[in-house]
């Protein structure tokens, strides 16, 4: 296996629109019902162009298939918390990273790329981008499966809560945050 790491573009999309509703179905088994993953999928789980437009999405490719896209996340300076573009109702204007964290936001990996760093080093690349960016402190909206990941890069739940779906049913999240590291004087 061979992977590549890269920002998404628009032409991305229709490879991200299989990839997610793949993703979800077989990787959110087991912590949410195939009723909550179905309402969930187009509006809470969905690509969202604003984060390709903004360059702050990222794609993980197989190069020795095809550059196969098998895994896909990012971060946002914008202050919608999560959803695709069918989820969206209005304007998304930006976080000012003085006062406001940012997002992360989106990740799906291929069921059979699970467990594989992944995630892991697309979570890298968005922390990196955010702090690039000026922002200090960076929240999630998480899914259950994915705590435990952001757990491991020390962001700590703050909020539990239900995220009404179109079809009715409630999609239980976690909101975590991580802190910027207290500075340390050089002593000098």
């Amino acid at each position: 296996m061979q992977l590549a790491y890269r920002l998404a573009t628009l032409a991305d999309t229709p490879a991200l629109e299989e990839l997610i509703p793949l993703s979800a179905r077989k990787l959110q088994l087991g912590f949410y019902t195939a009723e909550q993953i179905e309402g969930a999928l187009g509006t809470v789980f969905g690509v969202d162009t604003q984060l390709i437009r903004d360059g702050t999405y990222f794609v993980a490719t197989d190069t020795a298939n095809a550059d196969c896209i098998v895994g896909c996340g990012g971060w946002s300076k914008r202050k919608t918390l999560y959803g695709g573009d069918r989820g969206k109702t209005g304007p998304d204007p930006l976080r000012d990273p003085a006062t406001e964290p940012a997002m992360i936001r989106a990740f799906f990996i291929h069921p059979d790329y699970a467990r594989r760093g992944i995630g892991r080093h697309i979570m890298e690349l968005s922390e990196a981008g955010s702090r690039a960016a000026g922002f200090s402190a960076i929240e999630i909206v998480a899914t259950l499966p994915g705590e435990t990941l952001y757990a491991t890069f020390a962001y700590s739940a703050v909020e539990r809560y239900d995220i009404p779906l179109p079809n009715s049913t409630t999609l239980p999240v976690v909101r975590m945050r991580k802190l910027p590291a207290p500075l340390v004087p050089n002593p000098a």
